[in-house]
């Protein structure tokens, strides 16, 4: 009897440290450009299935900025007030959102930047986007031969946009016969790309490739093309979103893009800021490789719609 008396206290005391003991993640904020993007998609997923790996019945708020700085910087004031254990940001401004993040972090919540920096966060998760310029614009120099005019397309003013530009530019320093051209800023949209891309052509109609620092942006620079320019003009961007699959498996001249995994971005994100949460000494950067996705290699990519599928990593 006492010995029956005396494994059942054990285990009432077991049970009664584990209700004490709370679980890891009880709160989650997540802030990102635009949540009608496929690529927010999948990221916010990959985020929020590895989160529920950990906590099933962890509480999440997912906000969407659509690439407005006052209103993500109302979205992370409203994230502070709910006290989250984290909250991953993927940044409209690099540098203007740095307020939110230092009273973020002086309110005792774990920052993590993903697919963009954002000065002051606790770490960044971010796609190698020096390599993914890199390798757009190799393929395109030498899909040109070495020789003719390349026009690179701006956007955002976040760290992404400038380290694929940097790696444009890095790359096409061994190709002396390519004329690099100042493109306006695409701000990231189809119709930005278009209305960017027109106005450079009336600038610089000598126009043989393009450099679009997004897919959307590469999508607008397609419409922008006359009939003549559309047999000649070759496009690279930088994504592997659904519509440049689509692209691709036409003719048309947008030819290559650096293919990102958002799903991937989202969990190494979540990894991260649980890694940071618990005091364990990490690298404060996570970056992420890309690859060249091109018709030659299409059929035998799996984009982000299967990224959307996919089951909670482990």
């Amino acid at each position: 009897m006492r010995l029956a008396l005396a494994a059942l206290f054990g285990l009432l005391s077991l049970c009664l440290r584990a209700e004490a003991t709370p679980m890891p993640l009880q709160r989650i904020g997540i802030t990102v450009g635009a949540l009608d993007n496929p690529f927010y998609q999948a990221l916010v997923r990959g985020a929020i299935q590895t989160a529920y790996g950990i906590n099933p019945g962890v509480q999440i708020t997912s906000l969407s900025a659509n690439f407005n700085l006052p209103r993500q910087r109302e979205q992370m004031r409203q994230l502070i007030a709910q006290k989250p254990d984290l909250i991953l940001l993927g940044a409209v401004d690099s540098h203007a959102i740095a307020p939110q993040v230092r009273a973020a972090r002086a309110a005792g919540i774990v920052v993590v930047a993903v697919d963009v920096d954002a000065p002051g966060a606790d770490g960044i998760v971010k796609s190698d986007s020096r390599q993914a310029g890199e390798i757009g614009c190799r393929y395109l120099a030498e899909r040109l031969g070495g020789k003719g005019a390349l026009l690179i397309q701006g956007g955002p003013p976040v760290s992404s946009v400038s380290d694929r530009i940097a790696g444009c530019r890095a790359a096409l320093a061994p190709f002396p016969g390519i004329r690099v051209r100042e493109g306006a800023n695409g701000l990231g949209s189809s119709l930005g790309g278009q209305r960017a891309l027109q106005s450079d052509l009336a600038r610089h109609p000598d126009i043989d490739a393009v450099f679009a620092i997004n897919d959307r942006q590469a999508l607008g620079c397609e419409k922008a093309l006359s009939p003549q320019e559309w047999r000649h003009v070759r496009i690279a961007s930088v994504d592997g979103s659904p519509d440049i699959e689509q692209a691709l498996a036409r003719p048309g001249p947008i030819v290559a893009s650096a293919s990102q995994s958002p799903y991937r971005l989202g969990h190494e994100a979540m990894r991260l800021a649980l890694r940071l949460m618990m005091g364990q000494k990490t690298p404060r950067e996570v970056t992420v490789p890309v690859t060249l996705l091109t018709r030659d290699n299409l059929r035998a990519y799996r984009g982000w719609q299967s990224q959307l599928a996919a089951p909670s990593p482990r």
